[in-house]
């Protein structure tokens, strides 16, 4: 009998060890893909023009002349592209095909200007758009020299690089290839730009999402079913690749992964952000060294604007725009706008999204 107590005595501590450690100290995955913090948009665009699965991705244009008149550039998938101000407003529409990705890059040399150079990918033609955006319109001016055929588009990005100072395009395709053009000044034309390719490679399934690191010279590529893999963007290096992070078991990621963006800090820091589409989530991982995971979150309804679901395309600025985005914004696709099939962008405020990581970092250490 005797033992008996001393048994249900051992079994009392035991239970009572257990739940102290999991209840009041509850032990958290390192792997997870539940989102660690919510945000919501301040502001949202006007829908794009075409009705149906149509908004896709946006570029930010910043005006360092007057930053409050910077701007939006975003993709109508079945009519071209729209040009929005920080309020929302539709400045412009061009319809100039059916446009998937878009992305710009400053200081490109024209006609003996540097200028804010666009480019985006026709999926209707197999064509490169190429734009430069006029700073005090704030409107996209044409300045293709030619229609240059690339690999039917599904996913683009830009490059500058800082080894030799040129422009490229990037350009990959859901067979699995993806091409980096080179782009020009043609001498023939001057104020136009051409293109050539310079490289070419495969990757190992569908991708989509792309971004570049201008600073530290890399390419992060989004395979939908996969994950997100580091390349170097130069176009004479090899194709060896990095695995930042992948789908599934083991991973912080929900296929489809999609859209990828980079918020740029002093020495190297920042965050990679990546769309996990299939979860409606976003992930964010440290722009240095191996990216390492910081945190998961997700953009909710709040102040009269709808919740963000289904993201495919995405950007971020870290140039201060005062008063309402003190360090930078994040714009994303919203494919359920309203609970409306007509779809627009989310605008929110990076400073909400900094105060809610920190206070999750912090958290952790406690």
């Amino acid at each position: 009998m005797r033992n008996n107590k001393w048994l249900y005595a051992s079994l009392f501590i035991f239970a009572a060890f257990i739940f102290l450690i999991f209840f009041k100290h509850p032990i958290k995955s390192a792997i997870t893909d539940d989102p660690e913090f919510y945000v919501s948009a301040t502001i949202e665009t006007e829908p794009v023009p075409s009705l149906g699965d149509a908004a896709d991705d946006a570029a930010i244009w910043y005006n360092k002349a007057n930053p409050s008149q910077s701007a939006i550039i975003g993709t109508d998938k079945d009519g071209g592209l729209v040009v929005y101000d920080l309020s929302g407003e539709l400045l412009q529409y061009i319809p100039d095909g059916e446009f998937n990705n878009v992305d710009i890059r400053y200081n490109f040399p024209l006609r003996g200007e540097k200028v804010a150079l666009v480019t985006a990918g026709n999926r209707g033609d197999s064509t490169l758009g190429i734009y430069k955006i006029n700073p005090r319109s704030r409107r996209l001016e044409n300045v293709a020299s030619r229609e240059i055929k690339t690999v039917a588009p599904y996913g683009s990005c830009m490059y500058h690089s800082r080894v030799g100072g040129k422009f490229y395009y990037i350009v990959n395709s859901k067979n699995r290839t993806v091409e980096e053009w080179e782009l020009f000044e043609r001498r023939s034309k001057p104020g136009k730009v051409d293109a050539k390719r310079v490289k070419s490679f495969q990757t190992s399934s569908t991708p989509e999402g792309c971004v570049a690191d201008d600073e530290l010279g890399h390419l992060y590529i989004a395979e939908q079913e996969l994950g997100i893999f580091k390349y170097s963007a130069e176009p004479d290096t090899n194709y060896n690749r990095m695995l930042i992070d992948i789908t599934g078991e083991g991973g912080h990621l929900t296929a489809q992964v999609e859209g990828l963006t980079l918020y740029y800090m002093k020495g190297g820091r920042g965050y990679l952000i990546a769309s996990s589409q299939g979860a409606n989530e976003f992930v964010i991982y440290k722009r240095e060294g191996r990216n390492k995971y910081v945190a998961t979150f997700e953009v909710t309804a709040g102040a009269g604007i709808d919740k963000v679901t289904h993201t495919d395309g995405l950007d971020v600025t870290s140039f201060p725009i005062q008063p309402y985005f003190p360090e930078g914004f994040l714009v994303v696709q919203d494919h359920m706008n309203d609970d409306q099939y007509h779809q627009n962008f989310k605008i929110v405020p990076w400073d909400i999204i900094h105060k809610k990581l920190k206070k999750n970092i912090l958290s952790r250490l406690m």
